[in-house]
């Protein structure tokens, strides 16, 4: 089994748009089951949007612009990728968040290519295993993981390759803490993390306020007559997170007698 710790960059813009954001850059490091470092893979991507960087773009990631006009679009950089990918017999992709795969996902989409591979990948999240390692519910940045496990930062943060091997000293630290029964597959969501924060802190609400907390309330008090809320798939998805999130609560009050 071979390790591919992944990192992208992509032209997020200070306002707002409909235009899609793009990956404009793909960094990936190889490490063999020893953990060893074999192998890397850096590409730069010209976007079909905003082909012209911000300046916050250009100042977070110190990418020159005419690096990016001299670079291959997104299909032929995603093809060497996958290339890439295939020199191992088996891989696990190693990611910090979840933003990394539903990017390139979303890319692939957008320039109508097979994402099937993508959506097979088993993927794990090592923000959230460094998370439960440390039993924290804040994220962290890889450059606050590495100060915190007191690992030297090396190369420029916020450039996909380097990004990539910073990460995988986080994952060479902590590998033993790692469940790795946790890892996943990318899955299309239709919430965002703002919406499921506001269902997190309405049954807080609800329980603080001695009301029990009902789906059919939460939906009545905070979600009907919005626009926001008319897609059926963002509703069914709220009503699933809301059901795990009584049943953790549950979980929680009953380890709490317990002990």
């Amino acid at each position: 089994m071979d390790y591919i710790v992944l990192d992208i960059e992509f032209n997020g813009r200070k306002f707002a748009s409909e235009l899609p954001m793009e990956v404009i850059e793909i960094g990936a490091v190889r490490l063999n089951s020893k953990l060893e470092q074999t192998d890397e893979f850096s590409a730069l991507i010209k976007p079909v949007y905003f082909s012209k960087l911000n300046n916050f773009i250009k100042k977070k990631t110190g990418i020159p612009q005419e690096d990016i006009d001299r670079a291959s679009r997104f299909p032929k950089v995603i093809g060497d990728f996958i290339a890439w990918l295939s020199r191992s017999e088996q891989f696990l992709l190693l990611t910090w968040g979840g933003e990394d795969m539903k990017r390139i996902v979303f890319d692939t989409r957008m320039h109508k290519l097979d994402d099937s591979i993508w959506l097979a990948a088993d993927y794990f999240d090592l923000l959230k295993g460094y998370t439960r390692y440390k039993d924290v519910t804040n994220d962290v940045s890889v450059e606050a993981a590495l100060l915190d496990l007191d690992i030297p930062a090396e190369g420029s943060a916020h450039r996909a390759l380097d990004d990539a091997r910073m990460t995988a000293e986080v994952f060479r630290k902590i590998y033993t803490e790692l469940d790795f029964e946790l890892k996943q597959q990318f899955k299309d969501t239709y919430t965002n993390a703002k919406e499921r924060r506001m269902v997190k802190n309405a049954i807080r609400t609800m329980t603080s306020q001695k009301i029990k907390p009902q789906w059919e309330v939460f939906a009545e008090k905070y979600l009907a007559g919005k626009a926001s809320f008319e897609d059926v798939r963002k509703i069914a998805e709220l009503q699933q997170y809301f059901e795990a999130e009584l049943e953790k609560a549950a979980t929680k009050s009953t380890a709490g007698q317990a002990g």
